[in-house]
């Protein structure tokens, strides 16, 4: 726990055995939980997850958003839920800059900028920069909320999470929180972290494929929420 509140990791992970273990460790000790959603992977992942303390839930069908719905079915709605990718791309140690604000009172979400942060050389993509900068400016001039990145390293609180009904089970994950959270007018804030080269080939931003089709429906989402906008959960 940290200054009271209970503080859960949520990570989705498909065949990081090279970097699972290496992020686990990298996370500060007041986490009360680890959640590793696996997405069906071949190599030695659940195994090096559950070595370093994490419990495992096992989500076959393939997407960043299904492998964090199937882990959230284990989360506590009181607590404040952390996301970060399993490449040790993020920074877990930085964690503290995402949760305080949450537990001060000044927010409700936390979003980790590596555009106002340290990113490494390489470490983003221009096709990754460039649709995070578009996608960025479209929520902004559509409900008005400034963001400057659509990164992975995140805290919200688990209530709040619940009120966004989360849906999205691929790429649009992150786009349709934001989107969601602006809409509501959650109280929300960004923090700069620092972002690297991820360990291995990233399913999305390593292909031309994955590239296309994550920015296809990143700009789908943004389209379908500001013609029908997104509904709470009752």
């Amino acid at each position: 726990m940290r200054a009271g509140r209970k503080i859960e990791v949520v990570i989705p992970a498909l065949n990081e055995e090279r970097a699972i273990g290496k992020v686990l460790q990298d996370i500060p000790a007041f986490v009360d939980r680890i959640i590793v959603g696996d997405n069906g992977s071949h190599d030695q992942t659940v195994k090096r997850a559950r070595d370093g303390g994490a419990t495992v839930v096992i989500e076959k069908e393939r997407g960043y958003g299904a492998a964090c719905l199937k882990a959230l079915e284990l989360s506590d709605p009181d607590a404040i839920i952390v996301f970060l990718d399993g490449d040790y791309s993020d920074y877990p140690q930085e964690m503290a800059t995402l949760v305080d604000p949450i537990i001060a009172g000044e927010a409700r979400m936390v979003i980790g900028s590596r555009v106002t942060g340290t990113a490494q050389s390489g470490a983003l993509t221009p096709p990754q920069v460039f649709g995070n900068a578009l996608a960025c400016w479209l929520i902004k001039l559509i409900w008005g909320m400034k963001f400057t990145d659509l990164g992975p390293f995140r805290a919200i609180d688990g209530n709040a999470l619940a009120e966004l009904h989360m849906q999205d089970r691929n790429y649009g994950w992150t786009v349709e929180m934001q989107i969601k959270a602006a809409h509501a007018k959650l109280p929300s804030r960004e923090v700069p972290v620092s972002y690297r080269k991820r360990i291995g080939i990233s399913k999305v931003s390593g292909t031309i494929k994955g590239s296309v089709l994550a920015g296809s429906k990143i700009l789908g989402l943004i389209a379908k929420y500001s013609l029908a906008p997104p509904r709470s959960k009752k």
